[in-house]
């Protein structure tokens, strides 16, 4: 027999299927207790084909672009801008309420230079959600460059509103986006992800181009029991995590809490206690003006109580109005009452909706605090619930409301007092649970300040993102993602542009370090009139105090300050000193001077001189 037939009749050895052949290899590296050892998640290879494998070495050296022109360091001012191949997309467009020291500020939106300068290439702004700080910036953008915007029906709603305030409405493109429905601009292909948050019709969004897929999650949190929409579509972020996400971009604000959001529900049943505890009490709730959640909430109750709802805030009535409209809230008829109705019901049978849950200044809240709002009165007889957490900074300004109402001696219901109020962020674990079903390759976390950024990267590297994949941008930083690295260019322009009355950007450091000086220790404006021709004082000087010190009260040191500057301009007369910009010099400086030394104080010194 040859030595080919004797191979032919060996027995051939029996196939292990590859499933068997994983279990047993499973086996060998188990631990004494017989539990297998599983390596950690992100470091699991992917599977993939050769031909996706000679797909992804041919793109690896096709870069993306991810600039965040806010939202960054700071809760608001969230716009971040998408670069491909040439093609731009910018997503949200929101501002910031300014700090306490940004004296006379409304509004700080953020620097578009960057978007002004590259408008040809930009095919559209995608939103994620209503928030101000998502939208609140989109009618200074589109003074400047007439963009399509993209949004859900909702965000539609509110946008029109502002544009229509701004008188932009007419020439503006708005395109109403659903969850599931993917769409083209320019090379970027973006499908909308439906997420819950504190307002109905909130996404996140998919963004596929050639370098890969990015995921931006905006405000999100996963709500299992949620109103009204559903829960987070978790299954289709799971779906692009298979497929391979190249970057997550993930809402921070939360990041320091463990656990989990509480349900809407735990709101709506503290609400209902509330009710009950009004009794014969006339009810009035402050919340946000795009909560629309709350205020369905808020409605139905009022139903089952038997009592008639009317709203206060230009904000609240347009929200609202608008929301009625496109069938977001829902109200049986006679129901919903004009606000100068109110006083021809009996307290027990009204509840007021109204804005001023922060405190701010001019809201319908702090005018009922300060007894000046035209159609409430608030008294003894009202039961007032404060339905959101005051804003980091606006601690202050609540607080005054609260005791201005309950100097008027109404119960007011605040704070965590009651289960008032549920955010509309994520938590830790659910963070965890977005990462773990993305995988991203990278990992950015944004929407929040620096201590909130850090801890959600110290997140996500716990559950095995390596550190050199995880960054933490800052704003006007351009980051070049690509399937081989990370890196960072060079930095765009950025920053914050602050509005006044109708001035956009007129108001800069050196204005606010005025604002803030005059603040602090007040104007001493010093006039007098100069012979022009031997610079000899013919009149003055005087002396106008403003915010520094009573005249009346300090006869003595203003007369004594007079003295000096006569003095000063002697001086300078005798010196032949005739730039005016010297003797003012002179004259600020002498003043100063003798005015720190008196009162340790150092005013705005404005010297005036007119030449005759």
């Amino acid at each position: 027999m040859s030595e080919n037939q004797r191979v032919a009749q060996q027995p051939k050895k029996p196939r292990v299927p590859r499933a068997a052949a994983k279990r047993s290899e499973a086996a060998a590296t188990s631990g004494g207790n017989g539990q297998t050892r599983r390596r950690p998640f992100y470091n699991r290879p992917r599977k993939s084909t050769g031909k996706n494998q000679k797909e992804k070495r041919g793109q690896s050296a096709i870069p993306m672009h991810i600039i965040p022109l806010g939202g960054l360091g700071e809760v608001g001012k969230n716009i971040t801008v998408y670069e491909c191949q040439g093609d731009r997309l910018i997503v949200d467009c929101g501002l910031v309420f300014p700090d306490s020291d940004m004296f006379g500020i409304d509004l700080v939106i953020p620097d578009f230079t960057y978007v002004v300068q590259n408008k040809d290439s930009i095919k559209g702004v995608v939103i994620t959600h209503g928030h101000e700080d998502h939208i609140g910036a989109l009618p200074y953008l589109l003074k400047q460059v007439n963009l399509p915007i993209y949004a859900t029906k909702l965000t539609i709603g509110l946008i029109k509103n502002k544009l229509e305030e701004h008188g932009l409405l007419g020439r503006t493109k708005l395109v109403e986006i659903t969850p599931r429905h993917k769409f083209k601009l320019g090379c970027f292909t973006v499908e909308p992800i439906h997420v819950n948050h504190s307002i109905p019709d909130a996404v996140a969004l998919a963004i596929e181009c050639p370098a890969g897929i990015v995921i931006q999650t905006g405000d999100f949190k996963i709500d299992y029991t949620p109103l009204s929409d559903g829960p987070t579509d978790l299954a289709t972020i799971a779906e692009y995590g298979k497929k391979g996400v190249l970057a997550l971009l993930s809402d921070s604000t939360n990041a320091e809490r463990p656990g989990f959001t509480a349900t809407e529900h735990k709101v709506a049943q503290s609400f209902a206690n509330l009710f009950r505890q009004a009794d014969k009490q006339r009810i009035i709730i402050a919340t946000f003006a795009s909560n629309i959640y709350r205020v369905q909430q808020i409605i139905d109750l009022a139903v089952e109580n038997g009592r008639k709802v009317a709203v206060s805030g230009r904000s609240m009535a347009n929200n609202t109005k608008m929301a009625l409209e496109l069938g977001y809230l829902h109200a049986p008829d006679n129901v919903l009452i004009e606000l100068d109705q109110i006083n021809k019901y009996p307290p027990e049978k009204v509840v007021l909706i109204t804005t001023g849950s922060q405190g701010e200044p001019l809201s319908a809240l702090s005018r009922m605090a300060s007894a000046s709002h035209r159609n409430v009165r608030v008294g003894p007889g009202d039961f007032i619930i404060i339905s959101a957490t005051p804003i980091p900074g606006n601690e202050k300004m609540v607080t005054k409301v609260v005791n201005g109402l309950l100097r008027l001696g109404a119960q007011v219901i605040y704070e965590s007092m009651y289960d008032v109020h549920v955010s509309g962020h994520a938590c830790q674990e659910e963070q965890k649970l977005i990462l773990t079903l993305a995988n991203p390759q990278y990992f950015l976390p944004v929407h929040g300040e620096y201590k909130q950024l850090k801890k959600h990267a110290m997140t996500a590297e716990s559950l095995g993102i390596p550190a050199k994949n995880i960054h933490i941008a800052e704003v006007g930083q351009d980051i070049i993602l690509s399937t081989n690295e990370l890196k960072t260019g060079e930095s765009v322009p950025a920053g914050a542009v602050m509005v006044d009355g109708l001035g956009v950007g007129d108001v800069g450091n050196v204005v606010l370090r005025d604002r803030r000086h005059l603040s602090e220790d007040g104007l001493v404006i010093v006039v007098a009139t100069v012979d022009s021709a031997t610079g000899e004082v013919v009149a003055g000087p005087d002396l106008v105090s403003r915010g520094f010190v009573y005249v009346r009260e300090s006869e003595e040191l203003m007369e004594e300050a007079r003295r000096l500057v006569s003095q000063c301009l002697d001086r300078c007369t005798e010196e032949h000193v005739r730039d005016w910009n010297s003797v003012k010099t002179r004259v600020r400086e002498t003043l100063s001077s003798y005015i720190y030394r008196k009162t340790k104080r150092s005013p705005m010194i404005l010297p005036v001189l007119m030449e005759v």
